[in-house]
């Protein structure tokens, strides 16, 4: 048994593939199965359009296409339509900008990249076939023709980032070779954001959807009806998307043991709720398909936010829980995150990554680093910032920033400008908002990334939204472990532990041996089990099956949940538990 794993705790019980189950009726197909329905379909309706999320395996697909219907005219609309590399990367240029990580957000839409009068030539083409036509690609939607069938291949951001780490390039780009922070740039601030937004308009219209995240000769498929089914039933009880874990140069070993994943050397974080990474699962009949979370908040916002957080972020979800593990292993960059007005100024973001540190557990010498120490020089700061930065001398941390001893379940609060970092020998539930790449790192303790490369380090963004007066004796009253006894009852009390008032979002601890009333009051719900083993999360009007947490797994509740229960279940029974719940402040009925 693993040295970290807590007392009472089930060894393997953390669930790495959560699944929401549709009820009888749902049908899925897989691979030769789904090919002959599609098969049928366009033989039937005599074209159809497959669009697909930036990323899809074209050549896959072409390839099944073939096979599946050897007599059809098949069209692929990249090729047919879109702008040429050049001219695509001349257009978004501005928004990449130099820097290996921070662009500018785009807001183009999709037919910015299409010639209209070639995608009107492919149009014809599809009007005058007298055999059955598949047009597919990015933006095959786009073509002004009258398709039978729609079917979207959608992927999930992380498979996306994964294909890229194997040489994949970017839509339509050159770069298969890049370095991958770049390519991520290239994504999250124009790709991604253009594919969603043409995505949000197939949603009512799709036939089918294509699961595109593995090999497109096992590709799954399911209808529309099957998709749309499953994003309101989402919308509508307590779910978990599908975590995922990535390994780093200051990981850890508590995931790898306790939550028992992988065999990589060490994982240093795991996106345990970030919707716009993270995928839910479908369970049709016995068949999982996968597909970006992002989709249940595009379609159910406002059941799945709330009125009123959906009012003040629109379709995107704002809380972000995730791990970021050193136990043995090393510090966190020292970095900074940016202030409101300079992510929105400078990145064109409407808010920003203000965050905090919730400690699942901690080593004897454990250490967060937060804070400026009082009295100190920030001319003498930036010098030996920039010295460091040359590779001249390393940077002495202690000096200025402040060091505070973190056990397990303490609480940091982090509004932006705060100057922060987790030491080695932690395991940390980070609670924050969604921004989550706009982490200025100042100083990275002489070391270079897996690929053997320095990591960026962004001095003067940092430099630039320091909050210099954030001192020893402001940090210690402000951010660490503000913790006020809010109620109390039969076998529960509730805590308030943050965030700072800066911060939008409020974060309440429950302990508890018996059952515990809470209410989503028109807001949505983000919870862990941050103590014991496993807990049950019920409806007290039955309006959703018993959903069972374990030990350290983020869970949502959506806000047309309203009324709901958690009590301790099964090894959970006879324990302390403890959860933290995050949620919009202000929003609440």
């Amino acid at each position: 048994m693993s040295r970290y794993l807590p007392t009472g705790v089930v060894p393997g019980a953390y669930d790495k593939a959560p699944t929401i189950g549709l009820p009888d009726g749902h049908v899925a197909w897989s691979g030769p199965q789904a090919w002959a329905h599609l098969s049928g379909l366009a033989t039937s309706e005599g074209s159809i359009a497959i669009d697909t999320y930036p990323g899809s395996d074209l050549v896959g697909l072409r390839r099944q296409l073939m096979l599946a219907l050897p007599d059809a005219l098949l069209i692929d609309v990249e090729e047919a339509a879109a702008l040429s590399p050049d001219e695509i990367d001349q257009i978004i240029s501005s928004h990449l900008t130099d820097d290996r990580v921070f662009g500018i957000m785009d807001h183009r839409p999709l037919h910015d990249f299409y010639d209209r009068s070639r995608l009107e030539a492919v149009a014809r083409r599809v009007e005058q076939a007298t055999t059955p036509v598949v047009v597919y690609g990015w933006g095959a939607t786009l073509v002004p023709a009258s398709f039978g069938g729609v079917v979207l291949a959608d992927l999930a951001r992380w498979e996306i980032q994964k294909r890229q780490r194997g040489g994949a390039p970017n839509w339509r780009a050159n770069n298969g070779g890049e370095d991958q922070l770049r390519k991520v740039k290239r994504g999250f601030f124009v790709e991604w954001r253009m594919a969603d937004r043409h995505k949000r308009t197939l949603f009512d219209r799709l036939d089918f959807l294509l699961d595109a995240n593995i090999s497109m000769s096992e590709a799954k498929l399911i209808t529309g009806d099957s998709l749309r089914a499953g994003l309101q039933l989402a919308a509508t009880r307590p779910f978990r998307v599908v975590p995922f874990f990535d390994p780093g140069v200051w990981g850890g070993q508590w995931m790898k043991n306790v939550l028992e994943i992988g065999d990589e050397q060490n994982y240093a974080w795991c996106f345990d709720c970030v919707p716009e990474e993270n995928s839910l699962l479908l369970d049709v009949a016995g068949t999982v398909v996968e597909l970006p979370a992002l989709n249940l908040v595009f379609t159910h916002p406002r059941e799945l936010l709330g009125e009123k957080t959906f009012a003040r972020f629109g379709a995107e979800f704002p809380i972000r829980f995730d791990f970021l593990d050193t136990m043995a292993g090393g510090n966190l960059s020292l970095q900074v995150h940016p202030l409101t007005d300079y992510i929105h100024n400078r990145f064109g973001m409407t808010y920003t990554q203000d965050e905090s540190y919730y400690l699942l557990d901690a080593g004897i010498d454990a250490v967060v680093y937060l804070g400026i120490r009082d009295g100190i020089d920030p001319i003498a700061m930036e010098e030996a910032l920039r010295t460091a930065a040359t590779g001249a001398a390393s940077f002495r941390a202690d000096d200025f920033v402040n060091a505070f001893p973190a056990k397990k379940h303490d609480h940091f609060l982090i509004p932006a400008g705060t100057v922060h970092c987790s030491g080695a020998d932690s395991m940390v539930l980070e609670i924050s908002a969604t921004p989550y790449i706009f982490t200025f790192k100042m100083w990275d303790w002489g070391r270079v990334g897996l690929d053997g490369i320095p990591r960026p380090i962004h001095l003067d963004h940092a430099l630039a939204n320091i909050q210099w007066d954030r001192g020893t004796d402001w940090t210690r009253r402000n951010l660490v472990n503000q913790v006020e006894p809010v109620a109390s009852g039969d076998g529960w009390v509730e805590e308030r532990t943050g965030l700072h008032e800066f911060e939008f979002i409020e974060v309440r601890r429950h302990w508890f041996t018996d059952r515990v009333q809470h209410h989503t009051n028109g807001t949505v719900n983000v919870l862990n089990l941050v103590e014991g083993a496993e807990a049950v999360v019920e409806s007290p009007t039955g309006t959703f099956e018993p959903f069972v947490v374990h030990y350290a797994e983020t869970f949502i509740v959506p806000a047309a949940v309203g009324a709901y229960t958690i009590r301790p279940t099964g090894a959970g029974i006879g324990q302390r538990l403890g959860t933290v719940k995050a949620f919009v402040r202000g929003t609440q009925r």
